[in-house]
């Protein structure tokens, strides 16, 4: 089973005082920061870029997930990787040429990924599996920080799991949505081991006691 690993994911922090946020989540030993990338057309809100990316690189070295809720993530994929993106995930449901933009994601030197909404099933990612890194699962509906975890999701993680292991394939499956220290343990039994933390962590201060209660959940 791969190493468990957390990704606080920034919009849900004090972007007013991003820099203290960051040097916080990085003290109490996330794995990585993760940014949720909105259009205002796929999803209604519209939140950070390359820029915010851009001005937060220095601050770690932590590995930097970009999540692409957008409808031309094609046009957007570069800048966010020159920013200092490792890892970008997009949509298929937006349409398009999934296979291209994810060999384009590797080609610019980022770990491609699938992010698939509560609605769409699992082997929307069955023909892509050898072009990318992993497949983000949105257990809530993309958008908005602090929904409720939707239960169908932990179905579909071991659904995804199962496809994954018949593949042969090292993907590893992300979470993002709802995520508690009360849940954890059964996502990781059906399968998943990267977390996206919004408010189950920056709404539960002081942050290192946050992310202490989620690994100690595992057990």
């Amino acid at each position: 089973m791969p190493s468990v690993r957390f990704f606080p994911s920034m919009i849900a922090s004090d972007l007013a005082h991003l820099s203290d946020e960051i040097a916080g989540v990085v003290a109490a030993g996330v794995d990585g920061l993760h940014f949720d990338i909105m259009d205002g057309n796929f999803v209604p809100d519209i939140t950070v870029g390359a820029l915010v990316i851009r001005s937060a690189r220095p601050m770690t070295t932590l590995p930097f997930d970009a999540h692409l809720m957008v409808t031309q993530p094609d046009v957007l994929i570069p800048g966010i990787i020159q920013a200092g993106a490792n890892r970008v995930s997009v949509h298929p449901e937006i349409g398009g040429h999934l296979q291209r933009t994810l060999t384009h994601i590797r080609d610019l030197g980022a770990q491609p990924g699938v992010a698939i909404n509560p609605a769409t099933p699992p082997d929307a990612i069955e023909w892509v599996l050898d072009d990318m890194e992993y497949v983000l699962v949105m257990s809530v509906n993309p958008g908005f920080s602090g929904q409720e975890f939707i239960p169908a999701s932990i179905r579909k993680i071991e659904a995804l799991s199962k496809l994954i292991a018949r593949s042969g394939r090292d993907v590893r499956i992300m979470v993002d949505g709802g995520v508690s220290p009360e849940n954890i343990k059964t996502l990781v039994d059906a399968g998943a081991s990267d977390f996206v933390t919004g408010a189950g962590l920056f709404a539960h201060r002081p942050l290192d006691a946050r992310v202490r209660q989620y690994r100690q959940a595992l057990g």
